[in-house]
This record gives structure tokens, sequence and C-alpha cells, in this order.
């Protein structure tokens, strides 16, 4: 395969963006209306991207395998939008975003891309209150902020703790406006079961109709993937149960490169698991660190009821260690932290696998209505679900499975190595390296969608214009269509006895205990394994009642399953490959004195993106050098 071009425009950081645009190829008005355009997903990215385009010209066709965009796992991006508006006069600046982004991702992410997402952010912010959507304002009327993990200003703008629900009806509603307009077709409950790559361009996508069970082919000139992330691989995660990596998976194994797919947040504030039956866990916003003290009883197995135990028996070790931060550093550092108390014998609950998240001194300071009025509908959620009320006594929280930060490589233009093919939003590894902070989310999938694509695709569609329509008929279609049909045959035929949700489940164990928060050498070594013996006990014993050609949800989740091993390899065999510790990837063996992530600059400060070499052979590394001509590579400290 070529060298990795990531198109990274010349010239001075802060007018990287600038010149691209002016420089790029246009598409006209009249030859916009030439071209077909595939969104699959239908989140804030895909959403986004799909209006957009529409809105410009082009003729757009959006997959969704829920019945309706507003189920898009977007939905759960509670706290809120990062900004460089700098409302608060704190010393906030697109450049300081910028350098919080890069060191929050521990020096593993692109200058360019970063910056533009920093840039780009104040676009997204005018762009959701047009929308209408209800971001929290202050006495005078001014959009208000608050703080998230990983800095030190005020620059996160929110709607209490709702905030990606209502960022998901402000795309959902700018979405429906075109669809009315006729520029897009929303094609709702089909799932992509593979890409369709002709002559060596992406050209259109073998869906699953998941009422009928009926396979269908749709062919456009370019086709961008909005699929979101892996996080659901753990089994238990803050994710939505239906989020997968399949679609992103197909797209690997049809040339597009995988990077960095060891590179998983954990999320150090999900309510802990309650029982054995669960099949996700529920997420408590970062915005709750804002108020909340994080804390363990100075005892070991300390039992008593939170609100018995005294001021000077509480280890508030978060502001101990980390007392330029204190409660918001960043997510891996928290969920890391949390996690050695707990497991040095500090946690609580009967389990001992959580630590409290406590109000009690932000409700005397500021009054209940006042955090009601911050986190109320974050309270209740958490009342629901646990029975406890948190007004009166603290949360419980723990550590899980989160946000992805590995996915499809994709260059400045958001393509990945498959020409016409892009990723946007969390299905690309792009913008947060080895790190994402809170309520950057929310930012980079909207930039991506609304404002960085409908930019950058014409560069490559300018080319396309005497493309005629693309047909469905030829060869390509018939063998994606033929492969697909084969495999979920096969997986129906297998009639065993377990349940896909059971292999789930013990595949998520295995990646959770040994390529979770932390990981050897031993234990990845291990894992393998375990996931070689796993998949074939899967391949064996499978059951999925019911037929192909009908709905069937056990099917599509066996489908999802058998990426996931595969998935799964490929993550362990990327976090064995990286012999440091940088962000979220934690390797016990390289850590300093005082247990932080000791990075290997001289080794490792690259993109790693591999490359599918066919059925049972291993991946094939490739590596993009990462240069910092603006920022010094240094220790990551936030104490």
């Amino acid at each position: 395969m070529e060298k990795l071009v990531s198109k990274i425009p010349e010239g001075p950081l802060a007018e990287k963006w600038t010149r691209y645009k002016a420089n790029v190829k246009l598409v006209s008005p009249a030859n916009k209306k030439k071209l077909e355009i595939i969104v699959v997903g239908t989140g804030v990215a895909g959403s986004g991207a799909a209006s957009a385009l529409g809105e410009l010209g082009y003729n757009v066709k959006v997959f969704c395998y829920n019945d309706t965009p507003r189920r898009a796992h977007a939905i759960a991006s509670q706290g809120g939008v990062n900004a460089a508006k700098n409302y608060q006069n704190d010393g906030d600046s697109v450049y300081r975003l910028f350098l919080d982004m890069i060191k929050g991702g521990d020096y593993r992410s692109r200058e360019g891309n970063v910056y533009r997402a920093a840039e780009v952010s104040n676009q997204v912010i005018d762009h959701f209150t047009a929308l209408g959507v209800p971001f929290a304002r202050d006495y005078g009327g001014t959009l208000t902020t608050r703080s998230f993990g990983g800095v030190q200003v005020s620059r996160t703008f929110y709607a209490k703790g709702q905030t990606g629900q209502q960022c998901l009806l402000g795309a959902y509603s700018s979405l429906n406006r075109q669809i009315k307009k006729g520029t897009v077709t929303m094609y709702p409950r089909r799932e992509m079961l593979d890409l369709v790559v002709i002559e060596g361009r992406a050209r259109g996508i073998i869906v699953r109709n998941l009422i009928t069970g009926k396979l269908e082919r749709y062919g456009a000139h370019a086709v961008v993937l909005a699929t979101g992330g892996y996080g659901t691989i753990f089994y238990l995660s803050t994710l939505a149960v239906h989020s997968n990596g399949s679609a992103a998976w197909k797209a690997h194994r049809r040339g597009a490169l995988f990077a960095n797919p060891s590179f998983i947040q954990i999320h150090p504030t999900s309510i802990p698991q309650l029982n054995e039956f669960q099949s996700k866990l529920t997420l408590m916003s970062e915005s709750l660190r804002n108020d909340g003290r994080i804390w363990v009883p100075k005892a070991k197995s300390d039992k008593r009821p939170p609100n018995e135990i005294p001021e000077e028996e509480r280890d508030y070790y978060l502001e101990r260690r980390y007392p330029a931060f204190g409660n918001l550093v960043p997510r891996d550092i928290a969920s890391r932290a949390a996690k050695e108390r707990c497991d040095a014998g500090y946690g609580v609950g009967q389990t001992g696998l959580a630590v409290y998240l406590d109000f009690r001194d932000a409700i005397k300071k500021q009054g209940e209505k006042a955090i009601e009025s911050k986190y109320g509908n974050l309270f209740d959620m958490y009342s629901t679900i646990t029975g406890t009320d948190p007004y009166k006594e603290p949360m419980r929280i723990y550590p899980a499975g989160h946000y992805t930060m590995g996915g499809l490589w994709v260059d400045y233009e958001l393509m990945t190595t498959i020409p016409g093919l892009y990723a946007i939003g969390e299905s690309n590894f792009s913008d947060h390296g080895a790190n994402r902070l809170g309520a950057a989310s929310l930012m980079q999938i909207a930039a991506d969608g609304y404002f960085i694509l409908p930019n950058t695709i014409g560069n490559y569609l300018s080319d396309q214009i005497r493309v005629p329509k693309i047909s469905t008929d030829g060869p390509e279609f018939g063998e994606a269509e033929k492969t697909v049909m084969e495999k979920l045959e096969k997986l129906v035929s297998i009639k065993g006895k377990q349940t896909a949700t059971s292999f789930h489940k013990r595949l998520g164990k295995i990646m959770w205990d040994h390529c979770g928060m932390i990981r050897n050498k031993t234990g990845l070594t291990k894992a393998l394994v375990m996931i070689d013996e796993l998949e074939k006990e899967f391949w064996s014993d499978l059951s999925v009642p019911g037929t192909v050609d009908e709905l069937n949800n056990e099917l599509e989740k066996a489908n999802r399953v058998s990426d996931f091993f595969e998935l799964a390899r490929l993550l362990v065999s990327d976090a064995l490959a990286r012999e440091e510790s940088c962000g979220a990837h934690f390797r016990e063996e390289y850590q300093t004195p005082d247990g932080e992530a000791l990075r290997n600059d001289e080794k490792f400060a690259y993109v790693a993106a591999w490359e599918y070499a066919g059925e049972g052979k291993p991946h094939i590394l490739h590596k993009e050098e990462l240069t910092f001509e603006n920022v010094e590579m240094k220790v990551r400290s936030y104490k």
C-alpha cells in the first residue's frame, strides 16, 4: 500500500483551514444535482452531513438502522459542547482549546486536524443556537458555560444534562427540512452489511431491510460513514445496546485502514453494575464533577453509610493528588485513580467497586434549586435506577467503557484509504489522540458533519461529474450481496445452543479484564488465545432462531458479535504493539514512579493504521508519523 498521506495543508497552523477552503476544487450548483451521496448513520454527524449536503444541492440517501434518527446514540451525550467563544473572559481562545485537546490526547493526534476542530467549534455553537437548541443562559441572556475535565477555563455550552438530545433534535429538524425539499431520501430500519468498491472507489452499499429481512443495493458517487464507535465491544458500556462497529469493520475488510483501535476511553462516572443481568451501564455526565466532589473513606472496607463518615475521615483523592485540576482531571486519569482506590480496598458499596460523587457542599453553598437547574434530569435518572436520592446522599460511580478514539483512518479531508469513502464523527480516528476531553465529541461530530465534510467532499466529487448514475446491476454489487447472504445463512445454519448475547457478554469480560483500563503483555497475550477459543465456540454452538428473510433481531446481534471477534483481535494486537502508556492506553510496564502514563515519543509518536490482509492472516501495520511544529511534546501533568 502506498504511504499514508494526511494532506495537511502547508502554511501557518491558524491559516491552514482558510487556505484549504480558498484553494479546494468546487462543484457548481448545476453539477451537484447530478451527483449522489450515501450517508450511513443519522446521529449528529450523519444528520448534520446529510442535511448540509442536501442544502448544497447534492442528492443524498441517508440510512438509519433505527426507526427514527431521534434514537441515535448522540442523544446520550449529556454534558455539553466545547467552543472557544470566551464569553467568560477567562483567557480562553481557539489556540488554548487546541492546546488542551493536544495535551488531553497525550500528543497522539495531528496538529492540523485538532486546530481545525477548535477553530470550527464556534460555528457549531452558532449553528445549534440557530436550530433552536436551548443552551443555558446567564441572567443577561448570554449563553453560559461550565468547565469539563482537563481544562482550566469554562468553555462547555450545555442544556442541563441533555445536551446531546437537544443537539440531535436540532440536527433532526435540519434533516427533515431537506427530506421535505426532496434533496435527501431517508431509509430507516436498514443496516449496512457491506461496502461496494468498483475499480478502487467506494460506489455503494449493501443493506438489510430489518423489517423484511431482504437485502437491498444502493449506489452513489461517494459514501459517508457516520456510524459511531465500537465501545460496546466490552458488552457493558455506556453506549446504547445496538451501537456497534460493524459498518466501519466492513469498510476495513474492503480496504480502509483502521487506526489506533486500542485507544478506547473509559468514562469515570458511570453508575456501577448492579447485577449480572444488565445489558448496559448508565452514564452520569462528567459535568457533575463541576460541583460534585469525589471521595472514598480513609479507612479500608469502611461500610458505614456515607453521611455517617465525618469530613476528617474522607479522602478526596483527586483533589489530593491533582491540586491544580482536582475533580476535573481528564477522564483517563480519573478512571485509573478510581480503580486504584478500589483495588487498594477503599471502594464503597457491596462490591467495593465504586467511589462517591458527593454534592453536599455544593447544595449547602448554592441551594438545591440551583443544582437542580443544572443537573436535574441526571439526578432524576440516578434516583430512578438506584433508588437513592442524590440530593440527600452521594452518588456511587465507577469507570465504564465509553468512547472510541480509534476508528477508520482518514486524511485531512476525512477520506479513508478507499477513494470516495469518508468517515466522520466517532467512526474515524481523527481528532482526539489517545484520550478525548469531555464535551469534545459533540463539538467534533457536528463540525465534521456540518462544516468540514461539505467543504472537502467537493474536492473528490469535482472529478466525478461525468460519471453517470451508479448502476447496482454490476458484478461488484452482486459479489458483495452474495458475500453478505452467505455469512447470514452460515450464522442461521449453526443450530447450536448459545445465544449471540451470551457470547458477547463473555467476549466483553475478556476485553474488560485484559484490555480495559489496565493492560500488560501477559494479559494481552492471554486475551488473544481466549478470543480465538471463544470465536471457535461461537461458530460451532451459536443459536440463531428464525430465518434470514424475516425480521430477526437475533441474527442482527449474531452478525455484529461475529465482527466484534475480529475487531477484538486487532484491538488487542494494537495494544500489544504499542509498548508505551499514553492517554487511555495504560500498559502497566510503562508508568512513572507515581503511577502516571509513561510515553515513548522516540518510538511511538505515530498513528497506527492497520491493513486487513485477508481471512485468517495477521494485519499489516502502517505508521503515520506525527510531527509537532507548534507544541512541545512533554510529560502530561495535571498536578
